[in-house]
């Protein structure tokens, strides 16, 4: 019997991967130019020409939302696409949804980025995306979670190796996050403009819920997931303690949700909200050293790689910070 043979190319879907890989460099390139000039803008006020198209109140999402969505999600998305296929053994499942997340997501950044220079914005901390662009964010990253979801129970290996497990939940909770923090009513169908669903306390309590766990699971959990894959494939080494990295994702997951309300301490908030995300807070130490450690000590038995390799070096430097 004739056995059929693959090339990676045509087992795995290495295009998208690509795709966002570029797009990643590419937004990591304009959102940090913006950061720089809004930046020369507090040092020479005239850089703004006296328009407000170019005053730092409009540049500053276009910055934040560039380097953190375009260059940083473009990264996760890259990443889990590649290693949620090498480590399931599959193909994602649908190479046409995977586009579809592609482009909606270069549509979401560059719409995004164009409503700021007009003035349009929630006026939220990393959310200041209008409800038009808001609803594509969550058609885009539903999308996003039955393509990796389905693409893990595809899987020709039993295990589900946990570098998904941090992606997963990073997708899980950033959708969770984005929903119930951009709960708003439109003040017409035919206009960018909507006012929140809270006020007041509620609404600080909402926004830094959302904007602590953005940097929570969007920065830190996903990119656990890169660390778990990339640091052992790179040193050539098994993970330190696979036991550690399951400890490591629950008692991050379970303690960073916690954490927001310590961005508004001597508000109006009750006292025991702030005291208990101080207390939280300090408890992230745990999950926040366990992974460092667990990184770190992957290079047991090959620690001359930090004399030779450049990227472990950079890895390594990661992980410390």
């Amino acid at each position: 019997m004739a056995v059929t043979t693959y090339s990676g190319a045509e087992q795995y879907n290495f295009d998208i991967v690509k795709k966002f890989a570029v797009m990643s460099l590419v937004w990591a390139v304009i959102g940090m130019f913006v950061g720089v000039y809004i930046a020369s803008e507090l040092a020479w006020p005239f850089l703004n020409f006296d328009s407000p198209y170019f005053s730092f109140g409009r540049f500053r999402p276009v910055h934040t939302t560039s380097v953190i969505f375009g260059f940083g999600g473009s990264a996760l998305f890259a990443t889990s696409y590649y290693v949620v296929q090498r480590t399931c053994q599959t193909r994602l499942i649908s190479d046409g949804m995977a586009s579809f997340t592609f482009w909606g997501w270069m549509a979401i950044i560059v719409l995004a980025d164009i409503s700021y220079v007009l003035g349009y914005t929630q006026s939220r901390e990393y959310a200041e995306m209008e409800w038009p662009i808001d609803l594509l964010i969550e058609v885009v990253w539903v999308t996003y979670l039955i393509l990796f979801v389905g693409t893990i129970m595809r899987r020709k290996q039993p295990h589900i190796y946990v570098a998904n497990w941090f992606y997963l939940a990073f997708i899980l909770a950033t959708a969770l996050l984005h929903t119930f923090n951009n709960l708003a009513m439109p003040i017409d169908l035919f206009s960018m403009k909507s006012y929140s669903l809270f006020a007041g306390t509620q609404d600080a309590m909402t926004q830094w819920w959302y904007g602590h766990n953005a940097v929570g699971f969007f920065l830190t959990a996903a990119f656990l997931g890169m660390m778990y894959y990339f640091v052992p494939k790179q040193a050539g080494r098994p993970i330190y303690s696979y036991r550690l990295s399951i400890v490591h994702f629950w008692a991050l997951g379970f303690m960073y949700m916690w954490v927001g309300a310590h961005h508004l301490h001597w508000t109006a908030l009750p006292d025991w909200t702030s005291s208990l995300a101080a207390a939280f807070s300090i408890l992230l130490l745990m999950p926040s050293w366990g992974g460092m450690i667990n990184g770190i000590m992957t290079l047991s038995g090959a620690w001359d790689k930090l004399r030779t390799d450049p990227v472990m070096r950079f890895m390594i430097v990661a992980l410390s910070f």
